[in-house]
């Protein structure tokens, strides 16, 4: 099947490489020259485990092309799947669909009769309803617009295309459906389950589901906070409640918040939604309140640990993305921890094994070291931020010997206190009993 992909940012790039390796014929287009030219080259715009193997081998096999015309990428295309940026609007939250409708403008001009167009981007309930009167208006009269909302995680993006734990298609006419299934067929052999809805209810859907996966995130941090009250182990607690059938161990570790292109945006886009539907969604509201000052309260931990005052003090950071596998850095919890330190008086060194390219376009007056070991050199605090592999196995003596004040303060819960003692370090974690 031919298929088009506007837009080669994450969910762009992905989707349309492992629809590609599906057997389909993809074309990636996009405004951004040097994105393109930089693809036809095999340079990825994004680091992704296994992405750039997985397009090279595709374009190798004339699967897989890279276009900035619109028109030659949309020719004779049976599906134009949208997957443009919706980020959040300033003021208000909601998502900004500029982008969005701008491609419908411009796609009208050109695509093939009878062609299916499938919101991939995360976008509000009605944006479907909004592309099929804007594609009426530009004089379109034979199409299908669909909801094919993804559900990918960074760091993951493949494994959780090729094994979705479901597949959601909102159309509601039978080709759209039957274009849909067809395309995902190859993973029916895996028996990946297809639910075939509304398309506002698999707009809400995408929305839904990460809003309550970030519900459990702000749930288990505010339980962190209380085990410290009390003298108890959050890891036993999510342990203890995530054998639970019904609650489940995922999205049960606490740290210093969530953060991505995904949660912080969607959590608000959803509320801006309910505040224009005339719904209070307090559950969410309070979910966003609490990470935001989840974040915030982060730095606390860290100036406790050094004795109360940051000023001269010399702080290494390790991990910089908002999470492993990924040099994305959207929200992520290291940007409010090192700005706020920075404003306190305190020095800091940083290190991530991937996303540094990216952190050094946001951080200004900080020291970005080539280890982990070069970024504890004469600190006063070690601070794990984001838990890379690699950081599981730091060798806590050689991490210690060259440190001013060796405090560790694991945000991530890698280590554990007696492991940390050993090395001669004092241990601060989360959610791991009273602190020290």
């Amino acid at each position: 099947m031919r298929i088009a992909m506007i837009g080669t940012g994450y969910v762009g790039l992905v989707s349309g490489a492992c629809f590609a390796d599906f057997g389909h014929q993809v074309c990636c287009i996009d405004k951004d020259e040097a994105k393109i030219d930089g693809l036809n080259q095999g340079k990825m715009p994004i680091w992704e485990p296994g992405l750039e193997a997985l397009v090279k081998a595709n374009v190798d096999r004339g699967r897989l092309t890279f276009s900035k015309d619109l028109g030659e990428g949309v020719k004779n295309a049976e599906a134009v799947f949208i997957a443009v940026g919706t980020p959040a609007r300033r003021g208000d939250g909601h998502a900004d669909l500029t982008f969005v409708f701008q491609a419908v403008k411009e796609l009208a001009k050109v695509m093939a009769p009878g062609a299916v167009v499938v919101t991939k981007s995360t976008v509000p309930v009605g944006t479907g309803d909004k592309i099929e009167a804007i594609l009426r208006e530009q004089g379109v009269s034979e199409f299908s617009v669909a909801s094919n909302p993804e559900f990918l995680r960074e760091g993951a993006a493949i494994a959780d295309f090729k094994h979705p734990d479901r597949i959601v298609v909102g159309a509601e006419d039978q080709r759209a459906q039957d274009v849909l299934k067809e395309i995902y067929r190859p993973l029916f052999l895996n028996r990946a389950p297809i639910l075939i809805t509304a398309r506002r209810t698999a707009e809400l859907t995408k929305y839904a589901a990460n809003a309550f996966l970030a519900v459990k995130i702000s749930f288990i941090n505010e339980i962190a906070d209380l085990c410290e009250a009390v003298d108890a182990d959050v890891q036993d607690v999510a342990r203890g409640i995530g054998l639970d059938n019904r609650i489940g161990p995922k999205f049960l570790h606490a740290g210093p918040g969530y953060g991505g292109s995904c949660f912080p945006k969607d959590t608000l886009a959803l509320l801006q939604t309910a505040d224009e539907a005339g719904i209070d969604q307090r559950i969410v509201r309070t979910t966003v309140e609490v990470n935001d000052d989840r974040k915030s309260s982060m730095v606390e931990r860290v100036q406790r640990a050094v004795g109360g005052d940051l000023r001269g003090k010399r702080i290494g950071v390790l991990g910089l993305a908002f999470k492993p596998n990924t040099d994305d850095m959207r929200d992520a919890p290291s940007i409010p921890l090192i700005n706020t330190l920075l404003d306190r008086g305190a020095e800091v060194r940083a290190f991530d094994p991937i996303a540094q390219e990216q952190a050094e376009k946001i951080f200004k007056g900080i020291t970005f070291s080539p280890d982990a070991y070069s970024a504890a050199d004469g600190a006063d605090a070690v601070v794990i931020v984001t838990e890379w592999d690699e950081f599981r196995a730091l060798d806590l003596d050689k991490l210690a010997a060259p440190m001013r004040g060796k405090v560790l303060v694991d945000l991530r819960n890698v280590y554990s206190r007696d492991e940390a003692a050993d090395a001669g370090l004092a241990y601060y974690g989360v959610g791991r009993g009273r602190p020290e």
